[in-house]
C-alpha cells in the first residue's frame, strides 16, 4: 500500500530523456581507462578510446577513419574535419595532445600507412574494425571499469566530451557544431537536459 502511495509522485525512469540512450563516461572513468590502458601497453585501445572520445563521432566514422583523415604527412594533426556518413555533413574536431600521442604511437607500432585504415581489421573479409567488434571492445572497457553495461554504448564515447563542455559552458551551439547537428532540437535531446532550460540558455546566448 505505501509503496503504491509512494509511486504516484514519483517521476518516471525516464522522463525528458531518449529510452535506450547511453550515459556518458565521467572524467574519473576516463582518466581510470587511460591508466590501464598505459600501464598495459594496449596501444590500439588507448589510440581507440581516445580518439574516440576527441571526435565525438559516430561509431561507423570513427572505424572507418584513414590515416590521411588525421594525419599531415607523418604526423597527427591537432583539427580534422570528417564527413559524417549518416548526414554527409562535414564535422570539425581537436584532436589533443595525449591523444596524438596515443594515436602516433599506434600508427608506427602498425606500420600504417597515408591510405590505410587507422584501426584495421583483423578479421579478413573486413577492411577496418568493424562496429559490432568497437562495441566488443568498448564493453570490455566498461566492465574493466565496474560499470553497468547496460548502460554504457558506443555513444557513450560520442556524448562524453559533449557533455563536459555542455556543463563547463552551457554553450549549446558550440555543442551542436562540435556534433555536427542541423538541428538545436536535436543537440537538447541528445544531451538529455530539460528542454525549458535549454531554450532559456540559448535565448541568453544570442547576439
Amino acid at each position: 500500500m505505501g509503496s503504491n502511495a509512494n509511486a504516484v509522485h514519483r517521476d518516471p525512469w525516464n522522463k525528458g530523456k531518449i529510452v535506450g540512450q547511453k550515459a556518458p563516461f565521467k572524467l574519473k572513468d576516463i582518466w581510470a581507462l587511460r591508466v590501464r590502458l598505459q600501464m598495459e601497453s594496449r596501444v590500439r585501445e588507448l589510440a581507440l578510446f581516445n580518439l574516440g572520445i576527441d571526435s565525438k563521432l559516430r561509431g561507423c566514422d570513427l572505424v572507418s577513419l584513414k590515416v590521411r583523415d588525421i594525419c599531415h604527412g607523418d604526423q597527427v594533426a591537432s583539427r580534422a574535419v570528417v564527413m559524417q556518413h549518416k548526414t554527409q555533413r562535414p564535422v570539425q574536431f581537436e584532436i589533443t595532445p595525449a591523444t596524438r600521442d596515443a594515436v602516433q604511437k599506434w600508427i608506427k607500432q602498425a606500420g600504417l600507412k597515408s591510405d590505410d585504415f587507422v584501426f584495421p581489421s583483423r578479421i579478413h573479409d573486413s577492411p577496418h574494425l568493424g562496429t559490432r567488434q568497437y562495441a566488443r571492445i568498448l564493453e570490455g572497457w566498461v566492465e574493466e571499469l565496474g560499470l553497468d553495461p547496460a548502460e554504457y554504448g558506443t555513444h557513450s564515447m560520442r556524448r562524453t566530451k559533449a557533455t563536459l563542455i555542455y556543463r563547463r559552458t552551457k554553450n549549446l551551439r558550440a555543442v551542436q557544431l562540435l556534433l555536427g547537428h542541423s538541428k538545436l532540437e536535436s543537440t537538447v535531446r541528445y544531451l538529455g537536459i530539460e528542454v525549458d532550460d535549454a531554450l532559456e540558455i540559448s535565448e541568453q546566448t544570442e547576439i
